[in-house]
């Protein structure tokens, strides 16, 4: 839930649950480009069960009980899924600009056996607003800072909303971190300088929302930072970092000295003695803030 990278942004609208972190690099190939960035996602739903859930039911905390449910930037699904099983009684609509992504959430849907509780629709929501009307929840994980116009998309929010609905407005902090400062090896705070570059060019980049909500006519009812840490599948971490940091090493491959570089090398290199499937040292931290807001009466 998405372009984060050195040139201009691609908009897809994918929700990295809601990383939102799609490195696009060089590739020319953009259905191997999803099928990475699919990857990522999945991989940061298994790890991050718990921190979603948290963010899930404080949403319930706002907003217990509605019957439609709308989740923008849908991605592969994470947050369609938590949704499906935080409001047992809702329908839910996954709207993403990616038919490869809806495929695959639609599948997801089918295994799980909520087919009939969930609907896709492929949509550009910067070039027009589908045919919604009376949501009682729109959710917008990791994808409000991919639209062209995020003002008019809050508009289309607020008169998409019911009277009583709610808009739940999800952005990560900082891109996810997993390595210690001083890995053994090459110069200490290679990570640092990695965020440090991806920040210059922008990736992830976003604003406070709380102004653009309230210009949109709606009410903020809530706004809170989650932070995670975890450490407890040291397997499912090095997966994760092994997709992540080789995502990032293709967009910075222009950006990191030759040794930042090299190192990086030698920690994605699976078969290497500094692999990072070989590290005992590996964490998944970071942290997200949610804003949940109602139409003004």
């Amino acid at each position: 839930m998405t372009s984060q990278h050195s040139q201009k942004p691609h908009h897809g609208h994918h929700d990295s649950h809601q990383q939102g972190h799609q490195f696009s690099g060089h590739s020319s190939h953009q259905h191997d480009d999803e099928s990475g960035l699919a990857e990522v996602l999945d991989l940061d739903a298994l790890l991050l069960r718990d921190h979603l859930q948290e963010i899930f039911e404080w949403t319930a905390a706002h907003q217990p009980n509605p019957a439609t449910i709308l989740d923008l930037g849908a991605g592969t699904g994470t947050g369609t899924l938590g949704l499906t099983r935080t409001f047992p009684a809702a329908q839910v609509t996954a709207v993403d600009q990616s038919e490869f992504m809806l495929q695959r959430l639609a599948a997801m849907m089918e295994n799980q056996r909520l087919s009939a509780r969930v609907s896709t629709l492929q949509a550009d929501l910067d070039t027009g607003w589908p045919q919604l009307s009376g949501i009682d929840l729109a959710w917008a994980a990791s994808s409000m800072h991919h639209m062209g116009d995020p003002a008019h998309i809050f508009d289309q929010i607020a008169r998409t909303l019911t009277p009583e609905g709610l808009l739940v407005v999800v952005e990560m902090d900082t891109l996810p971190r997993y390595l210690p400062d001083d890995l053994g090896f090459g110069t200490p705070g290679l990570e640092q300088r990695c965020h440090n570059a991806v920040a210059a060019a922008g990736w992830n980049s976003h604003p406070d929302w709380a102004t653009a909500i309230r210009d949109a006519g709606m009410v903020i009812a809530g706004q809170r930072t989650f932070v995670y840490a975890t450490d407890d599948n040291r397997d499912l971490i090095a997966r994760n970092a092994q997709a992540f940091l080789s995502r990032m090493r293709t967009g910075l491959e222009d950006t990191l000295s030759q040794e930042d570089l090299a190192t990086l090398d030698q920690l994605l290199d699976p078969d290497g003695p500094q692999s990072l499937g070989r590290r005992t040292d590996l964490t998944m931290r970071g942290s997200r803030t949610a804003w949940a807001a109602r139409p003004g009466h």
